[in-house]
């Protein structure tokens, strides 16, 4: 006979002196998930083994409460091994509410752009005599839109509309494009940095410092580095601006 047989064929379980326990199918059927699937969380060390009573193996309230915060970290996107890592954190006596303040706090997305859906035809129309499958297939590449049969839907409204006036001040789509492509790149390598600036100078410091308080500086930290680039953007479209002028009129002083 299995184990799972022995179990389910016991009597009424004991409480072992520390409340409700259960067997594996009760323990199961009270998270709401497979016997396979809790087995499968012990394999991983994610669930701690039960209390063994001759062939039968007793579960906890503490097992349940367990496998609840498993689903909950699920549902909130958590890898298994990051469960486990968090579950590791919580054993050794940390605050996982304030773990997952962190969390939230580090990956709370940073875009609040609004998206914009729209037919082929009236992205076609936007772009006269510049939009052709190459160039629905950079823009798909670059991550700019997403196609689902005839519908399109471009990522952000503001910056559809500023490369709408790009092209109607009569730059080509294809240079938007590119220059979009070099934009890119050289965001990433500013979020690169200023990533490695937090991680070795602030989350690196987790174990010295409160995690409210981690959570909170993590928090003021997101406006000052989108301050920090659209003031040095700013600055930098003045001295090219300064700079192509004084081109320009040298250009034009020349006889």
């Amino acid at each position: 006979m299995s184990e799972e047989a022995a179990e389910d064929q016991s009597g009424t379980p004991g409480d072992g002196g520390g409340g409700r326990e259960y067997r594996i199918a009760e323990l199961a059927r009270a998270a709401g998930v497979p016997v396979r699937t809790l087995r499968y969380y012990q394999e991983r060390k994610l669930l701690p083994p039960p209390r063994r009573a001759g062939r039968v193996g007793l579960y906890s309230a503490d097992h349940l409460v367990r496998l609840r915060m498993i689903g909950n970290l699920l549902e909130r996107g958590h890898t298994l091994e990051g469960i486990r890592e968090l579950l590791s954190a919580w054993e050794q006596g940390r605050d996982i509410g304030a773990l997952l303040g962190v969390e939230k706090a580090v990956t709370t997305p940073w875009s609040n752009e609004v998206p914009v859906t729209m037919t082929l035809d009236e992205l076609t129309a936007l772009f006269p005599g510049e939009v052709d499958p190459g160039a629905v297939e950079r823009a798909v590449d670059l991550g700019l839109i997403e196609v689902d049969g005839d519908r399109v839907t471009h990522w952000s409204r503001r910056q559809l509309e500023a490369t709408v006036t790009l092209v109607r001040a009569g730059v080509p789509l294809k240079a938007v494009l590119s220059a979009g492509q070099e934009l890119q790149r050289s965001m990433d390598a500013l979020a690169a940095m200023f990533v490695q600036l937090i991680a070795t100078h602030v989350v690196g410091r987790a174990d010295d410092q409160d995690l409210g308080e981690l959570t909170d500086t993590l928090a003021r930290l997101r406006p000052g580095a989108q301050a920090t680039v659209e003031a040095g953007f700013a600055a930098a479209m003045d001295r090219q601006v300064r700079t192509a002028i004084d081109q320009l009129l040298g250009r034009l002083a020349t006889p």
